[in-house]
C-alpha cells in the first residue's frame, strides 16, 4: 500500500510538472527534430493541451531521436531493429526493471542515453529532446504509456496488440486523431512482401468472393500444461529488489508479484495479456483484415475451448468471427485455432507448411517447427490461397490451379523500407506509416472480442454502430475491462 501511495502522489507532481511545462517552458518553445510534413503540411504544432508549440528548429534532422520503454526481451530486439535502419538515434531508455539481466545488453550499447524507470517522468521532464517513443511493455501497459506519449506530442511505435480493453484501443485512435501525431503498430510483416502482394491481388481480381478463412498457431504457448482447476493466482513471491513492481502494475488492479507475471509470463493471463491471438493474429490476419475491409465482426462463437479458466487463457482454443457484406464483398467466417493440437482441416492439396524465416526469437527461444506452423487458408469462390504469419507470402492451392493462374497474377511492387525504417520516414514526413492506429485498432479490437469469449466461455453477439455486445451483459461490460487503480484515471479521458 505505501508503494501505491508513494507512485500515486508521484503522478500528481507529475501532473503538476505538465501545467507548469505548459505554461512555461514548451509555450516558449523547445528544440526538437521537425519532420518535412510539419514543415511544409502544418504551421504549427499541438501540445497535449491543444495549445500551439512554437519549435526553435527550422531544419529537418537526418535522424529520429527515440525515447525506448520497455527494453528488455522483446524490447531488445526491436531497438536493435531501429538502430539497423541507421536513421535514428536512442536518447532514452525507461523500463521498471533497469538492474535486471535481460535490460544490461541494451543500456550497454546505448550507454550514453538518459536513464528513467517511470515513463511518466521521461515524459514530463525537458532535459532531453526526442521525436518519438517506442512502446514494448507487456500488452496491458501499452495504453497508459501510450495515451501519455501522444498527449505529450510524441510519435509512437507500440508492439502488437495495441491494448488489452476494446475501449482502451478505442481510445487510442481517438487520442491519435486528436493529437495527430504518427503511429504504428508493431506487426513488422504488414510492411513486407505479405502485404504488398495481397493488395495487388486484390486489386487484380485474383482473390475475389472470399467466403472463409481459416488461422491457425498451434505451436506451444507458456501457460500449456497449467492446471485448469486452478481459480485463485498464484501465492506472492519476493519482488526482485531491482524491480518497481506498483509502477509495474500501471493500470492494474494491485496484485502480488510472482515470478508467473512477469518477463513474458504476463501473456498468460487475461488481466495482463492477449494470450495466443493478440499474440499472433496480428501477423496472420493483418492484411487480408485490411484489404477484404472486414471491420469489426457481428458475431464472435466461442466453438471449443478445451482446458477453460477464468484467470489464464485456455489450452486450446477454437473461435469463429462473422463478419458481415461489405459493398460486393460476401460475408466471410474467419476461423482461429490455437493449442498444440486442435489443428484444422486441410483442404485437398495443401502440401507443406514452411516456417516463416522473419519470425523473430521469443523469450522462451526460437518458436518450434510443427507440422502445421502458423499461418491461414483462404477460401474464395474459385481459388483457395495457403500463407504462412508475418512477411511470408500466399500460394495458390492446389499445384494445378496455381499454375493455370501463373500467367495471370499482376507484378508485385517491392516494399520501400521495413516496417521500422517505414516509422521513422513517417516522423520525417516521407512515407506513411502501414500499420497506424486507424488501420490496426479495428484489428486490435477483433482480437479482444475473442479474448472476450475466451474468457467469458461464450458466444457474443456484436453490433458493429454501437459497439455492445448484444447478448451478454458481462462481457459488455468487460469490453471497458476494469476500472483503473486510484490515480491512473486520467489516461481514460481523451
Amino acid at each position: 500500500m505505501k508503494k501505491e501511495t508513494k507512485n500515486t502522489t508521484k503522478l500528481k507532481s507529475s501532473t503538476d510538472r505538465r501545467d507548469f511545462l505548459k505554461k512555461s517552458a514548451l509555450a516558449f518553445g523547445a528544440i526538437q527534430i521537425i519532420p518535412r510534413h510539419v514543415l511544409f503540411s502544418k504551421p504549427e504544432i499541438r501540445n497535449k493541451a491543444g495549445e500551439i508549440v512554437q519549435m526553435a528548429s527550422k531544419v529537418p534532422s537526418d535522424r529520429i531521436n527515440l525515447a525506448c520503454i520497455g527494453i528488455g526481451n522483446r524490447g531488445e530486439q526491436v531497438i536493435n531493429d531501429f538502430d539497423k535502419t541507421g536513421l535514428s538515434n536512442v536518447v532514452a531508455l525507461c523500463d521498471v526493471d533497469m538492474g535486471a539481466p535481460h535490460t544490461a545488453a541494451i543500456m550497454e550499447k546505448h550507454s550514453k542515453a538518459k536513464r528513467f524507470t517511470d515513463f511518466r517522468e521521461l515524459f514530463d521532464q525537458n532535459e532531453t529532446a526526442f521525436d518519438a517513443a517506442v512502446i514494448c511493455t507487456p500488452d496491458f501497459s501499452h495504453f497508459p504509456i501510450t495515451m501519455h506519449a501522444m498527449a505529450s506530442g510524441k510519435h509512437v511505435f507500440v508492439e502488437k496488440p495495441m491494448a488489452r480493453t476494446f475501449q482502451e484501443v478505442e481510445l487510442m485512435m481517438k487520442a491519435a486523431k486528436k493529437y495527430g501525431v504518427v503511429t504504428q503498430m508493431g506487426n513488422q510483416g504488414h510492411s513486407e512482401a505479405n502485404s504488398f502482394q495481397f493488395k495487388s491481388w486484390v486489386d487484380a481480381g485474383i482473390i475475389k468472393d472470399v467466403h472463409a478463412i481459416t488461422c491457425h498457431m498451434n505451436s506451444r504457448r507458456r501457460w500449456h500444461g497449467w492446471d485448469t482447476s486452478l481459480t485463485t493466482y498464484p501465492n506472492p513471491d519476493p519482488i526482485p529488489y531491482t524491480l518497481d513492481w506498483d509502477l509495474w502494475l500501471t493500470t492494474a488492479q494491485h496484485h502480488d508479484y510472482n515470478e508467473d507475471f512477469a518477463n513474458g509470463q504476463w501473456r498468460c493471463w487475461y488481466e495482463f495479456g492477449m494470450g495466443a491471438l493478440g499474440d499472433w493474429g496480428a501477423h496472420i490476419m493483418d492484411s487480408f483484415h485490411r484489404y477484404l475491409e472486414l471491420g469489426l465482426p457481428e458475431e464472435i462463437n466461442a466453438v471449443k475451448l478445451e482446458g477453460h479458466n477464468p484467470l489464464f487463457f485456455p489450452q486450446a482454443s477454437t473461435l469463429e468471427f462473422k463478419f458481415p457484406k461489405r459493398n460486393e464483398m460476401p460475408p466471410v467466417t474467419v476461423s482461429w485455432y490455437d493449442g498444440l493440437d486442435n489443428l484444422p482441416d486441410l483442404p485437398e492439396g495443401y502440401g507443406t507448411s514452411e516456417l516463416s524465416a522473419d519470425i523473430p526469437a521469443a523469450g522462451t527461444g526460437q518458436i518450434e517447427k510443427r507440422t502445421l506452423n502458423p499461418g491461414k487458408i483462404i477460401y474464395s469462390k474459385d481459388l483457395t490461397f495457403k500463407g504462412g504469419s508475418h512477411g511470408s507470402t500466399l500460394s495458390i492451392i492446389p499445384k494445378e490451379a496455381a499454375n493455370d493462374m501463373k500467367s495471370k497474377l499482376p507484378e508485385v511492387p517491392e516494399s520501400t523500407s521495413n516496417h521500422f525504417a517505414n516509422f521513422l520516414l513517417a516522423v520525417k514526413g516521407e512515407e506513411e506509416t502501414r500499420s497506424p492506429f486507424e488501420v490496426t485498432g479495428p484489428l486490435s479490437q477483433i482480437f479482444s472480442l475473442g479474448v472476450l469469449a475466451q474468457q467469458t466461455n461464450a458466444n457474443l453477439k456484436f453490433d458493429r454502430d454501437k459497439k455492445i455486445i448484444t447478448n451478454n451483459p458481462q462481457a459488455n461490460a468487460l469490453l471497458n475491462g476494469a476500472p483503473p487503480r486510484k490515480g491512473w484515471e486520467e489516461y481514460y479521458n481523451v
